[in-house]
Parts: C-alpha cells; structure tokens; sequence
C-alpha cells in the first residue's frame, strides 16, 4: 500500500535514469504495421476503427484542413493507447503529467495559429475585434480575446491530465478500502471490489473519450485556421 496518493504519478527511475520517454513509447510499438497485418477479423475491426474516427473527426473541416487527417489520427492513437496503458496493474500514466499534455497541446495549438495568420490574416485578426465594437471597450476586448486564444492549449492539457488524475486517484482510494475492509467485513469488502470492476469499465471509456476530446479540439482550431 502507498504511503502517499501520489505515489503513482511519480515518473519510474532506475540506476537515477528517468524511463518517461520508453514509457510514452510503449504502447506505440505494440502496433502492428499495416503491412504486417493479415486479412483478419482484428485487422477489420482496425480499419473499421480508423475510418469511424476519421469520418467523425474530418466531415466538417475543409480539403486543406484534412490533410492534417493522418496527424490527428496517430494523435488521438497516442493518447489513448497512453490512457489505457495506466489501468493495468503496476503501470505508469504519462498523461497524468501536465508538461507532456501541455508539451502536446502548445505545438499543435501554436501551428494552428500560425497557419491561420498566414492563410486567413483578416479572418484571423478580426476575431480579436468584434465588428461594431465601441471605441472605449476596444482595447479591453483586445485584452480578452488575446488571453482566451493564449489560455486554449492550457485548457486543452489540463482538461486531460484532470479527468485521468481523478480517475486513478479513485480508484488508488478505492483499492486501499476494499484491502482494509476485506479482513473486517468482507461482505463490505466485496461490494467495494465489484464497484472498482465497474470504475475501471468507466475509466477505459473515459480513456477513449479524452483522447477523442483532446484530437477533437485540436482539430476544430485547425478548422477555425484553415
């Protein structure tokens, strides 16, 4: 048993070496090129998959904006092959950590950004200022707008590090009550395993659906940019 709740979020060291980065790149290299892959019913569910996703991810950007359709997808696969890597027993989350979510979403963001001040200059910039916007109010508005385009890849990052940090900090309190209760009441106690069961079926789902979140977010900045 831990000692600190946050014991888990600590990134695993060994010899004094941090492993983030062969962590990260774990789940990637459990995929199987598509070259690789045989006519199966696993290499079907996969295609089915990645077209699902690209159809709901790509139907309202513009042909330009869908070139970055390849980008988007290993995105959303990175994340939530990350996502699902924490809820197997003794493993380590790197999306609980906000400087790799952030170190995600600032590049992604600030390439939007730039491609739309270099495609859409007007468009871009008039967003900063409303049309019709009195003299007085003007500046303010420039303020506001310019903190709420900042503030996106902020938001972006600890909107996911939140939900998976809350999601495993649960289940970490829950684990501990089910080991104290199982020698004192162990009806109490299985009640309590059983609701872990269904917590780890709601984790897996809201795994996917952050990294659906993250990628959809990102993507409708490229639409607003392209």
């Amino acid at each position: 048993m831990n000692q600190n709740l946050f014991t888990s979020f600590n990134i695993p060291v060994i010899l004094g070496i941090p492993l983030a980065v062969l962590i990260i790149m774990f789940p990637t290299m459990l995929i199987i090129p598509p070259k690789n892959l045989i006519n199966n019913r696993l290499s079907s569910i996969q295609q089915w998959l990645v077209k699902l996703t690209l159809k709901q991810m790509m139907t309202s950007h513009t042909p330009k904006g869908r070139t970055w359709s390849l980008m988007l997808l290993s995105l959303i696969t990175f994340i939530a092959l990350n996502n699902i890597l924490g809820l197997t027993p003794y493993a380590f989350t790197p999306t609980t950590q906000l400087s790799m979510n952030l170190g995600m979403a600032i590049p992604l963001w600030a390439a939007t950004v730039l491609m739309g001040l270099r495609f859409k200059t007007k468009s871009s910039l008039a967003h900063f200022l409303p049309q019709g916007t009195p003299i007085p109010l003007i500046p303010m508005l420039i303020i506001i707008e310019t903190i709420s385009l900042v503030i996106q890849p902020v938001a972006l990052a600890v909107r996911l590090t939140a939900n998976i940090t809350a999601g495993h900090l649960l289940m970490h309190l829950l684990g501990d009550t089910a080991l104290t209760l199982m020698s004192i009441y162990l009806s109490s106690s299985t009640i309590t395993i059983i609701i872990i069961i269904l917590l780890i079926t709601l984790e897996l789902g809201v795994a996917l659906i952050q990294a659906y979140v993250f990628t959809l977010l990102v993507g409708l900045y490229l639409h607003d940019n392209s």
